[in-house]
């Protein structure tokens, strides 16, 4: 029969072949997809797929073995295809619940936002940041914290329905899922353009200048500190162990200074002050008398 078909391309011929062989066909899609409806569309598809292969299989053996592995693939394929478009179905529900109230749960809930999130123990903080602060898939947030994307998904249920208690008791009513899509689509507010390059530019020339604010620093206390052991030098040598100040960059005593007033100038090699007269050695270093 399947030899017939394929040379002759006979319409009996096909109609034979789905006839002795669609209870497999159906029976195999039936226990992958759970649903008789489905299971006919799986039929119809594996044996749509059957004039392209015939020509390749030699006999009716080859055959039943064929349309066994087609049957699973395509039912596969078709219970995958059918999640994808329920879990879409189910997300432009959710958004046309957005639509109507969304904003409103936004709107009383983004003050009492971050302080929620705050109060959730470090995974439940983590896996709420990864998937509505930062917007990663559920397989992102899993590889970042450790587990599976499985896993992950649990993990930010669980933290949504936290959010939605602490909402709850501040009289903010959403459903978990309602507070997903609002979430997922109000926790994260684009920048302003052009924000991040002017940011990253002044950074950069801050940072240049702090770095050359702190050269300029260290070569002035490097300078200051040579200059103040040279004076304490001169002063100490000038001394000449007289137990008198003397002029810098001379060796010879100062004449006696003028006491009359109490306070007369001095130097202190730091900074100058006022001290009283006739002290050699201030509290806060060497002072000079100044010359008259």
């Amino acid at each position: 029969m399947l030899r017939q078909y394929a040379e002759n391309h006979s319409d009996e011929a096909f109609a034979a072949l789905v006839t002795r062989h669609i209870n497999l066909v159906y029976s195999v899609a039936l226990r992958h997809t759970g649903d008789p409806h489905q299971a006919e569309d799986v039929t119809q598809a594996v044996f749509i797929l059957l004039p392209e292969k015939a020509g390749q299989l030699r006999h009716d053996k080859a055959l039943s073995s064929w349309l066994f592995q087609a049957t699973r693939w395509t039912a596969s394929n078709f219970v995958r295809s059918e999640t994808r478009r329920h879990r879409r179905e189910q997300e432009a529900h959710m958004q046309s619940l957005l639509d109507e109230s969304g904003s409103d749960v936004w709107r009383q809930i983004a003050p009492l936002l971050d302080t929620a999130v705050a109060g959730l123990s470090e995974k439940d903080r983590q896996a709420i940041v990864l998937r509505f602060y930062e917007g990663r898939n559920l397989r992102e947030v899993g590889a970042a914290l450790g587990t599976s994307e499985e896993a992950a998904q649990m993990r930010v249920n669980r933290a949504v329905e936290k959010l939605r208690t602490f909402f709850a008791k501040r009289g903010v009513t959403a459903s978990s899922g309602a507070l997903t899509v609002v979430l997922g689509a109000n926790a994260v507010q684009a920048a302003p353009v052009g924000l991040a390059v002017t940011i990253a530019t002044v950074a950069t020339l801050a940072g240049t200048t702090l770095a050359t604010t702190a050269t300029a620093t260290a070569t002035k206390a490097i300078v200051m500190t040579t200059l103040q052991k040279t004076l304490i030098t001169a002063v100490l040598v000038a001394a000449g162990g007289h137990g008198q100040p003397a002029h810098l960059g001379t060796s010879q005593a100062l004449p006696e200074q003028d006491i009359s007033n109490p306070w007369i100038p001095c130097m202190l090699l730091v900074s100058p002050c006022i001290c009283p007269a006739g002290n050699r050695l201030g509290s806060r270093g060497l002072l000079l008398p100044w010359s008259k």
